[in-house]
């Protein structure tokens, strides 16, 4: 697999860097007292960070596992087994946590596909699963939001901000669904325009649709998943001595993924922290230990997904500069995988092993 540097980089980065620095100087401008914000960090218990950052790892092993199954149903044996599954999900948290964009979507699917070579496909069948396994956090995030909307105290802006949130996972869950259901025989990607190129790669991957026991597993997890993160939320809120009910930590898990959605620079600092410290003010917390929490709360999430992400990407041979460089969907390896050629010295063209 050949990894080229994203195009129009500079292009990118003058589009994105205007925004955030304009969230930064609004932050600076109108943001918290910075002295209370360092004041709410001397009070923190270092225990219940602990228990926080264990129930975030416990989160990230349990979603590793709806993976793996939704990997099974989709691609034909050998399989890969949970330890590389569980690896290529870390080394992709760790991407999401330090590159804008969703880059570590695509950094998993490369690690599964550096170890197995010649599998014809693998790489459309897997962006495919990545998709499928996204598409089921709907389920548990439509339960979550139920409970807050009868249980927390929301805002206004909120309620359109997870509306919003909920319409968008509808209809992508309809979507996989409906694909899952369309039968198709052996399709040249290669023929196909990026669009409908990037729909058949997802199609690929949606095998679990058409296994309900597999997909109602696969459910379980991520439900199971968001289960830790949420406790995790709560235990996280007690570190920094604020007791807000289990609903305000449903809000803050709900609004901080609604403000990771579109990552525009790494983990949307700023952003996040006052999407999480807002909602607090509902709860008689202070904006500035609100915004102390958020970058608390940050902190812990990252400290899973960089620490546990860094030892499988020294595991797995690949250094930062390799993930800034993964192929997108269009330079991905379409349909036949097959391996570069090279010419010998007498110009014949040869094929080079994989």
């Amino acid at each position: 697999m050949k990894l080229r540097a994203p195009q129009r980089a500079w292009t990118r980065a003058l589009l994105i860097l205007p925004v955030g620095a304009g969230v930064v100087a609004l932050f600076v401008w109108r943001g918290p007292s910075w002295k209370a914000v360092g004041d709410a960090f001397t009070i923190v218990r270092w225990e219940w960070v602990a228990v926080a950052i264990g129930l975030n790892l416990l989160s990230v092993l349990v979603r590793s596992f709806a993976w793996e199954t939704v990997i099974w149903q989709a691609l034909p044996p050998p399989r890969p087994r949970f330890p590389l599954v569980f690896s290529a999900f870390s080394v992709g948290l760790f991407a999401n946590a330090v590159l804008p964009g969703r880059i570590g979507e695509l950094a998993r699917v490369a690690v599964l596909t550096r170890k197995l070579p010649g599998r014809r496909g693998a790489w459309a069948i897997l962006v495919g699963t990545v998709f499928a396994h996204r598409v089921f956090d709907l389920v548990p995030v439509v339960l979550l939001i139920v409970y807050v909307l009868f249980t927390a105290k929301i805002p206004h802006w909120a309620i359109t901000s997870l509306v919003v949130f909920v319409a968008v996972g509808a209809v992508l869950f309809a979507f996989a669904i409906a694909s899952a259901r369309r039968h198709h025989g052996p399709v040249d990607l290669e023929l196909l325009g990026p669009v409908r190129r990037l729909l058949a790669m997802g199609r690929r991957g949606l095998g679990v649709m058409r296994a309900p026991t597999a997909a109602l597993l696969a459910i379980a997890f991520q439900f199971l998943g968001w289960l830790c993160q949420l406790l995790a939320v709560y235990t996280a809120m007690r570190a920094f001595d604020i007791h807000a009910p289990l609903p305000a930590a449903g809000l803050v898990l709900l609004l901080m993924n609604v403000a990771t959605i579109f990552p525009l620079w790494p983990g949307n600092v700023g952003l996040v922290q006052a999407a999480i410290a807002l909602p607090l003010l509902q709860y008689g917390v202070f904006y500035a230990r609100g915004v102390a929490y958020g970058i608390g709360l940050q902190a812990i999430e990252a400290s899973v997904g960089v620490g546990v992400g860094l030892l499988f990407l020294a595991r797995e041979g690949l250094s930062y500069t390799m993930l800034k460089v993964m192929p997108d969907a269009a330079q991905a390896e379409v349909p036949a995988e097959e391996a570069p050629v090279e010419e010998d010295e007498t110009g014949a063209r040869a094929r080079v092993p994989g």
